[in-house]
Protein backbone atom coordinates (compact mmCIF):
# COMPACT_ATOMS: atom_id res chain seq x y z
CA UNK A 1 0.00 0.00 0.00
CA UNK A 2 1.38 3.41 -0.98
CA UNK A 3 2.42 5.79 1.80
CA UNK A 4 2.49 9.57 1.91
CA UNK A 5 6.26 9.46 1.55
CA UNK A 6 5.87 7.48 -1.69
CA UNK A 7 3.51 10.12 -3.09
CA UNK A 8 5.93 12.91 -2.13
CA UNK A 9 8.84 11.11 -3.81
CA UNK A 10 6.79 10.46 -6.96
CA UNK A 11 5.69 14.10 -7.15
CA UNK A 12 9.13 15.47 -6.36
CA UNK A 13 8.07 17.38 -3.25
CA UNK A 14 8.61 17.08 0.48
CA UNK A 15 6.32 14.93 2.61
CA UNK A 16 4.99 18.04 4.35
CA UNK A 17 4.09 19.63 1.00
CA UNK A 18 2.37 16.44 -0.13
CA UNK A 19 0.43 16.41 3.16
CA UNK A 20 -0.71 20.00 2.68
CA UNK A 21 -1.72 19.33 -0.92
CA UNK A 22 -3.93 16.43 0.13
CA UNK A 23 -5.37 17.98 3.29
CA UNK A 24 -5.32 21.74 2.56
CA UNK A 25 -5.25 22.12 -1.24
CA UNK A 26 -5.89 25.86 -0.89
CA UNK A 27 -2.43 26.28 0.68
CA UNK A 28 -0.30 25.02 -2.23
CA UNK A 29 0.34 26.23 -5.76
CA UNK A 30 -1.92 24.85 -8.48
CA UNK A 31 0.97 23.16 -10.34
CA UNK A 32 2.17 21.46 -7.14
CA UNK A 33 -1.36 20.35 -6.32
CA UNK A 34 -1.72 18.78 -9.76
CA UNK A 35 1.59 16.88 -9.40
CA UNK A 36 0.69 15.55 -5.95
CA UNK A 37 -2.81 14.50 -6.96
CA UNK A 38 -1.52 12.81 -10.11
CA UNK A 39 1.12 10.95 -8.11
CA UNK A 40 -1.45 9.86 -5.52
CA UNK A 41 -3.73 8.58 -8.27
CA UNK A 42 -0.94 6.65 -10.02
CA UNK A 43 0.12 5.02 -6.76
CA UNK A 44 -3.43 4.36 -5.56
CA UNK A 45 -2.84 6.43 -2.41
CA UNK A 46 -5.82 7.33 -0.22
CA UNK A 47 -5.41 9.68 2.72
CA UNK A 48 -6.59 8.35 6.08
CA UNK A 49 -9.46 10.66 7.15
CA UNK A 50 -8.80 10.09 10.85
CA UNK A 51 -5.12 10.94 10.48
CA UNK A 52 -5.92 14.03 8.43
CA UNK A 53 -8.40 15.18 11.07
CA UNK A 54 -5.77 14.86 13.79
CA UNK A 55 -3.28 16.93 11.80
CA UNK A 56 -5.55 19.62 10.35
CA UNK A 57 -8.62 19.52 12.58
CA UNK A 58 -10.64 18.77 9.44
CA UNK A 59 -12.05 15.52 8.15
CA UNK A 60 -12.50 16.39 4.47
CA UNK A 61 -16.16 15.33 4.71
CA UNK A 62 -19.22 17.54 4.22
CA UNK A 63 -22.75 16.55 5.20
CA UNK A 64 -25.80 17.17 3.05
CA UNK A 65 -29.04 16.66 4.94
CA UNK A 66 -32.04 16.12 2.63
CA UNK A 67 -35.74 15.29 3.07
CA UNK A 68 -35.71 12.37 0.60
CA UNK A 69 -33.97 10.91 -2.45
CA UNK A 70 -37.09 10.43 -4.61
CA UNK A 71 -37.73 14.10 -5.35
CA UNK A 72 -35.78 14.85 -8.57
CA UNK A 73 -35.24 18.46 -7.42
CA UNK A 74 -33.35 17.16 -4.38
CA UNK A 75 -31.49 14.57 -6.45
CA UNK A 76 -30.25 17.26 -8.86
CA UNK A 77 -29.15 19.46 -5.95
CA UNK A 78 -27.21 16.54 -4.47
CA UNK A 79 -25.56 15.84 -7.83
CA UNK A 80 -24.42 19.46 -8.14
CA UNK A 81 -23.12 19.45 -4.58
CA UNK A 82 -21.25 16.18 -5.13
CA UNK A 83 -19.63 17.53 -8.29
CA UNK A 84 -18.32 20.65 -6.54
CA UNK A 85 -17.22 18.72 -3.45
CA UNK A 86 -15.17 16.34 -5.59
CA UNK A 87 -13.48 19.26 -7.34
CA UNK A 88 -12.52 20.62 -3.92
CA UNK A 89 -11.15 17.22 -2.83
CA UNK A 90 -14.00 16.76 -0.35
CA UNK A 91 -16.41 13.89 0.16
CA UNK A 92 -20.15 14.30 0.63
CA UNK A 93 -22.13 12.33 3.22
CA UNK A 94 -25.91 12.19 2.64
CA UNK A 95 -28.45 11.95 5.46
CA UNK A 96 -32.16 11.47 4.68
CA UNK A 97 -34.75 12.81 7.11
CA UNK A 98 -38.14 12.17 5.42
CA UNK A 99 -38.96 15.80 6.26
CA UNK A 100 -38.99 15.09 10.00
CA UNK A 101 -37.56 17.69 12.39
CA UNK A 102 -36.68 14.91 14.84
CA UNK A 103 -34.78 12.89 12.23
CA UNK A 104 -33.10 16.05 10.99
CA UNK A 105 -31.85 16.87 14.49
CA UNK A 106 -30.69 13.26 14.98
CA UNK A 107 -28.78 13.32 11.68
CA UNK A 108 -26.99 16.51 12.71
CA UNK A 109 -26.05 15.01 16.09
CA UNK A 110 -24.74 11.82 14.49
CA UNK A 111 -22.63 13.64 11.88
CA UNK A 112 -21.42 16.72 13.72
CA UNK A 113 -18.11 15.23 14.87
CA UNK A 114 -17.48 13.52 11.54
CA UNK A 115 -17.83 16.42 9.10
CA UNK A 116 -16.42 19.90 8.55
CA UNK A 117 -19.74 21.53 7.70
CA UNK A 118 -23.40 21.08 6.76
CA UNK A 119 -25.46 21.84 3.65
CA UNK A 120 -29.09 21.61 4.75
CA UNK A 121 -31.60 21.13 1.92
CA UNK A 122 -35.14 22.33 2.75
CA UNK A 123 -34.54 22.00 6.51
CA UNK A 124 -37.56 22.00 8.82
CA UNK A 125 -35.75 22.72 12.09
CA UNK A 126 -36.32 26.09 13.72
CA UNK A 127 -34.13 29.06 12.86
CA UNK A 128 -32.71 29.12 16.39
CA UNK A 129 -31.55 25.50 16.11
CA UNK A 130 -29.94 26.11 12.72
CA UNK A 131 -28.11 29.20 13.98
CA UNK A 132 -26.90 27.29 17.04
CA UNK A 133 -25.51 24.58 14.75
CA UNK A 134 -23.73 27.25 12.72
CA UNK A 135 -22.07 28.39 15.92
CA UNK A 136 -20.44 24.96 16.12
CA UNK A 137 -19.92 24.05 12.44
CA UNK A 138 -20.29 26.02 9.18
CA UNK A 139 -23.82 25.77 7.79
CA UNK A 140 -25.33 26.62 4.41
CA UNK A 141 -29.10 26.45 3.88
CA UNK A 142 -30.64 25.45 0.53
CA UNK A 143 -34.23 26.11 -0.59
CA UNK A 144 -34.97 28.20 2.51
CA UNK A 145 -33.83 31.54 3.87
CA UNK A 146 -32.67 31.89 7.47
CA UNK A 147 -31.50 35.25 8.77
CA UNK A 148 -27.82 35.23 9.70
CA UNK A 149 -27.03 32.13 7.61
CA UNK A 150 -25.83 31.80 4.02
CA UNK A 151 -28.90 30.70 2.08
CA UNK A 152 -29.47 29.74 -1.55
CA UNK A 153 -32.96 29.58 -3.06
CA UNK A 154 -34.62 29.52 -6.47
CA UNK A 155 -37.34 32.00 -7.41
CA UNK A 156 -39.99 29.35 -8.04
CA UNK A 157 -42.71 31.54 -6.47
CA UNK A 158 -42.05 34.20 -9.12
CA UNK A 159 -42.01 31.59 -11.88
CA UNK A 160 -45.27 30.06 -10.68
CA UNK A 161 -46.83 33.53 -10.62
CA UNK A 162 -45.92 33.98 -14.29
CA UNK A 163 -47.77 30.74 -15.10
CA UNK A 164 -50.77 31.90 -13.07
CA UNK A 165 -50.85 35.25 -14.86
CA UNK A 166 -50.88 33.38 -18.18
CA UNK A 167 -53.86 31.32 -16.98
CA UNK A 168 -55.69 34.54 -16.13
CA UNK A 169 -54.91 35.87 -19.62
CA UNK A 170 -56.48 32.71 -21.04
CA UNK A 171 -59.65 33.33 -19.02
CA UNK A 172 -59.21 31.14 -15.95
CA UNK A 173 -60.70 32.54 -12.76
CA UNK A 174 -60.73 29.43 -10.54
CA UNK A 175 -57.31 27.80 -10.15
CA UNK A 176 -56.29 25.08 -7.68
CA UNK A 177 -52.84 24.88 -6.11
CA UNK A 178 -51.73 21.47 -4.84
CA UNK A 179 -49.49 22.33 -1.90
CA UNK A 180 -46.89 20.42 0.00
CA UNK A 181 -45.12 19.20 1.96
CA UNK A 182 -46.26 20.18 5.47
CA UNK A 183 -43.91 22.70 7.06
CA UNK A 184 -42.25 23.68 3.78
CA UNK A 185 -40.79 27.20 3.90
CA UNK A 186 -40.87 27.42 0.10
CA UNK A 187 -44.48 26.26 -0.12
CA UNK A 188 -45.55 29.13 2.15
CA UNK A 189 -43.84 31.60 -0.23
CA UNK A 190 -45.52 30.07 -3.27
CA UNK A 191 -48.96 30.26 -1.66
CA UNK A 192 -48.39 33.88 -0.64
CA UNK A 193 -47.25 34.88 -4.13
CA UNK A 194 -50.22 33.17 -5.78
CA UNK A 195 -52.61 34.81 -3.31
CA UNK A 196 -51.11 38.21 -4.14
CA UNK A 197 -51.55 37.68 -7.88
CA UNK A 198 -55.11 36.42 -7.33
CA UNK A 199 -56.00 39.48 -5.27
CA UNK A 200 -58.20 40.90 -8.01
CA UNK A 201 -62.01 40.82 -8.33
CA UNK A 202 -63.33 37.56 -9.70
CA UNK A 203 -60.11 35.55 -9.22
CA UNK A 204 -59.58 32.73 -6.77
CA UNK A 205 -56.81 30.28 -5.92
CA UNK A 206 -57.99 27.24 -3.97
CA UNK A 207 -55.28 25.49 -1.94
CA UNK A 208 -55.49 21.71 -1.66
CA UNK A 209 -53.20 19.70 0.60
CA UNK A 210 -50.57 19.93 1.95
CA UNK A 211 -49.22 16.63 0.65
CA UNK A 212 -45.78 15.06 0.34
CA UNK A 213 -44.20 15.72 -3.08
CA UNK A 214 -44.66 12.20 -4.47
CA UNK A 215 -46.37 10.74 -7.54
CA UNK A 216 -48.82 8.67 -5.47
CA UNK A 217 -49.79 11.70 -3.38
CA UNK A 218 -50.60 13.66 -6.52
CA UNK A 219 -52.79 10.86 -7.83
CA UNK A 220 -54.57 10.55 -4.48
CA UNK A 221 -55.25 14.31 -4.32
CA UNK A 222 -56.86 14.49 -7.78
CA UNK A 223 -60.40 13.82 -6.55
CA UNK A 224 -60.10 16.75 -4.12
CA UNK A 225 -58.76 18.98 -6.90
CA UNK A 226 -61.64 18.11 -9.23
CA UNK A 227 -64.18 18.66 -6.46
CA UNK A 228 -63.16 22.32 -6.28
CA UNK A 229 -64.54 22.90 -9.77
CA UNK A 230 -61.23 24.44 -10.83
CA UNK A 231 -60.34 24.79 -14.49
CA UNK A 232 -56.56 24.68 -13.91
CA UNK A 233 -54.16 22.97 -11.52
CA UNK A 234 -50.75 24.23 -10.35
CA UNK A 235 -48.68 21.64 -8.51
CA UNK A 236 -45.95 22.14 -5.89
CA UNK A 237 -43.60 19.91 -7.86
CA UNK A 238 -43.37 17.86 -11.03
CA UNK A 239 -43.78 14.47 -9.34
CA UNK A 240 -47.10 15.60 -7.89
CA UNK A 241 -48.25 16.84 -11.28
CA UNK A 242 -47.35 13.56 -12.97
CA UNK A 243 -49.52 11.79 -10.39
CA UNK A 244 -52.38 14.23 -11.04
CA UNK A 245 -52.11 13.78 -14.81
CA UNK A 246 -52.10 9.99 -14.45
CA UNK A 247 -55.28 10.08 -12.40
CA UNK A 248 -56.93 12.64 -14.70
CA UNK A 249 -56.28 10.30 -17.63
CA UNK A 250 -57.68 7.35 -15.69
CA UNK A 251 -60.86 9.35 -15.02
CA UNK A 252 -61.20 10.48 -18.64
CA UNK A 253 -60.44 14.12 -17.84
CA UNK A 254 -58.50 15.67 -20.72
CA UNK A 255 -55.48 18.00 -20.53
CA UNK A 256 -55.80 20.82 -21.49
CA UNK A 257 -59.31 20.58 -22.97
CA UNK A 258 -60.92 20.00 -19.56
CA UNK A 259 -58.19 21.10 -17.15
CA UNK A 260 -54.99 23.08 -17.71
CA UNK A 261 -51.96 21.96 -15.68
CA UNK A 262 -48.49 23.21 -14.71
CA UNK A 263 -45.80 22.50 -12.10
CA UNK A 264 -43.43 24.65 -10.04
CA UNK A 265 -40.42 22.67 -11.32
CA UNK A 266 -39.60 20.64 -14.41
CA UNK A 267 -37.27 18.04 -12.91
CA UNK A 268 -39.45 14.93 -13.36
CA UNK A 269 -40.34 15.82 -16.95
CA UNK A 270 -36.82 15.51 -18.38
CA UNK A 271 -36.71 12.91 -21.12
CA UNK A 272 -40.44 12.18 -21.08
CA UNK A 273 -41.89 11.36 -24.51
CA UNK A 274 -44.70 13.41 -25.96
CA UNK A 275 -45.55 17.09 -25.79
CA UNK A 276 -43.76 19.16 -23.11
CA UNK A 277 -45.58 20.13 -19.92
CA UNK A 278 -45.81 23.71 -18.69
CA UNK A 279 -43.37 24.15 -15.81
CA UNK A 280 -40.97 26.45 -14.03
CA UNK A 281 -37.36 25.64 -14.89
CA UNK A 282 -35.42 25.49 -11.63
CA UNK A 283 -31.57 25.23 -11.65
CA UNK A 284 -31.44 22.72 -8.80
CA UNK A 285 -27.92 21.47 -9.55
CA UNK A 286 -26.63 25.04 -9.37
CA UNK A 287 -28.09 25.30 -5.87
CA UNK A 288 -25.94 22.38 -4.75
CA UNK A 289 -22.83 23.81 -6.39
CA UNK A 290 -23.29 27.25 -4.84
CA UNK A 291 -23.91 25.75 -1.41
CA UNK A 292 -20.79 23.58 -1.39
CA UNK A 293 -18.63 26.37 -2.78
CA UNK A 294 -19.76 28.67 0.03
CA UNK A 295 -19.28 25.91 2.60
CA UNK A 296 -15.71 25.21 1.47
CA UNK A 297 -14.99 28.95 1.61
CA UNK A 298 -16.25 29.16 5.19
CA UNK A 299 -14.28 26.10 6.27
CA UNK A 300 -11.07 27.44 4.73
CA UNK A 301 -11.55 30.85 6.32
CA UNK A 302 -12.12 29.58 9.86
CA UNK A 303 -14.60 30.84 12.45
CA UNK A 304 -13.65 34.51 12.03
CA UNK A 305 -14.07 34.56 8.23
CA UNK A 306 -16.71 36.74 6.62
CA UNK A 307 -19.86 34.77 5.88
CA UNK A 308 -20.30 34.32 2.11
CA UNK A 309 -23.44 35.98 0.74
CA UNK A 310 -26.32 33.83 -0.38
CA UNK A 311 -28.48 34.47 -3.41
CA UNK A 312 -31.77 33.67 -5.11
CA UNK A 313 -31.31 32.01 -8.50
CA UNK A 314 -33.63 33.02 -11.36
CA UNK A 315 -35.99 30.61 -13.07
CA UNK A 316 -37.19 30.10 -16.62
CA UNK A 317 -40.82 29.43 -17.49
CA UNK A 318 -41.87 27.16 -20.34
CA UNK A 319 -45.49 27.77 -21.40
CA UNK A 320 -46.75 24.86 -23.49
CA UNK A 321 -49.89 23.25 -24.78
CA UNK A 322 -50.94 22.03 -21.34
CA UNK A 323 -52.46 25.50 -20.85
CA UNK A 324 -55.63 26.41 -22.75
CA UNK A 325 -58.72 28.58 -22.26
CA UNK A 326 -61.11 27.10 -19.67
CA UNK A 327 -63.86 24.78 -20.79
CA UNK A 328 -67.32 25.08 -19.28
CA UNK A 329 -67.52 22.62 -16.39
Amino acid sequence: MARLEDVAREAGVSASTASRALSRPDMVAAATLDRVRSAAERLGFRANPAARALITGRTGFLAMVVPDLENPFYAASIAGAEELAKEGDRRLLIAVTDGSAEREAAAVRDLEERVDGFALLSPVSGAAELKALHGRKPVVVINRKVGGLTSFTVDTPGGLARVYDRLVELGHTDVAYLAGPPGSWMDVRRRATLAEHAGRPGLRVRVCGPVRPKFTEGAAATAELLATGCTAVLAYNSLLLLGVMFELGRRGVRVPEDVSVAAADDMAFAGLPGAPITAVGAPAADLGRHAVRALIEMIAGGPDARRPPGRTLPTTVTLTGTLAPPAAR
